[in-house]
């Protein structure tokens, strides 16, 4: 499918946030994902995988994740004064304003005309982090989540009680959790401390290790790996052909 792209800028309770919406050319209904960027925010590589997921009938919605803390429209660079602002951005900003960004993109899209009703939730790394943690709203049907950092620690600023491990009874829909076995973000001890908790749930979730290291899927830089990447998107793409349709 061919695929257009526009922007809106959304209102929620900690300022307003731009997001792009990437979609199929045309009328018509479509499943809609929320795709959830790295520190870096919408770069190409982001803005080129949230289009090859929208060519395959999906309404693609990337929200700025750190929208409170920087001008809108802002991409940070794939450099160290960017790796620097995005991880200090990751540091400030309380878990709780994701949560309120993820109503305010399920309000929205619900309200849509192109959106079936269906709504999952797709990120790389910080993203993948949080696509997980929109899955703790109720409409969220599933959840794909690729190298997700800090699960397994208490970086990102929480309340007692609020942790995203913390609140796995919440979640109902199917996770989809995919790893480089060589990353050194979450090395092994990490990734075994997560599917622990998750194996004592009721969750629904498939386990996914790759031979690559962190970033695997970002098409830009030495740690892109074209085949696992194209197999991380075949797995999403099953994943939301089974739970959004």
């Amino acid at each position: 499918m061919n695929v257009q792209s526009h922007i809106t800028d959304l209102n929620t309770p900690t300022g307003m946030m731009r997001t792009y919406i990437h979609r199929p050319v045309g009328e018509g209904q479509y499943p809609t994902i929320l795709f959830y960027s790295e520190i870096f925010q919408q770069t190409g590589p982001i803005e080129r995988a949230a289009k090859i997921m929208a060519s395959h009938g999906y309404a693609v919605l990337v929200p700025e994740v750190f929208h409170e803390l920087n001008p809108i429209g802002t991409v940070l660079g794939y450099d160290d004064a960017g790796r620097d602002k995005g991880n200090a951005d990751k540091f400030a900003k309380d878990v709780q304003g994701y949560d309120t960004d993820n109503a305010a993109l399920i309000e929205f899209v619900k309200q849509q005309d192109w959106c079936n009703g269906h709504i999952g939730a797709m990120g790389v790394c910080i993203g993948g982090h949080l696509a997980f943690r929109a899955a703790l709203q109720p409409e969220i049907k599933a959840a794909s989540c690729f190298y997700a950092t800090d699960l397994h620690t208490q970086v990102i600023p929480n309340k007692p009680g609020q942790h995203s491990m913390e609140r796995l009874h919440d979640i109902s829909g199917e996770l989809q959790m995919i790893w480089g076995k060589q990353d050194s973000h979450i090395p092994t001890a990490g990734r075994s401390e997560i599917y622990k908790k998750l194996s004592e749930t009721d969750i629904t979730f498939t386990w996914h290790e790759f031979n690559a290291q962190h970033a695997f899927m970002r098409d830009e830089g030495e740690r892109y790996d074209p085949q696992t990447a194209m197999l991380g998107y075949q797995l999403a793409l099953n994943l939301f052909s089974r739970t959004l349709r």
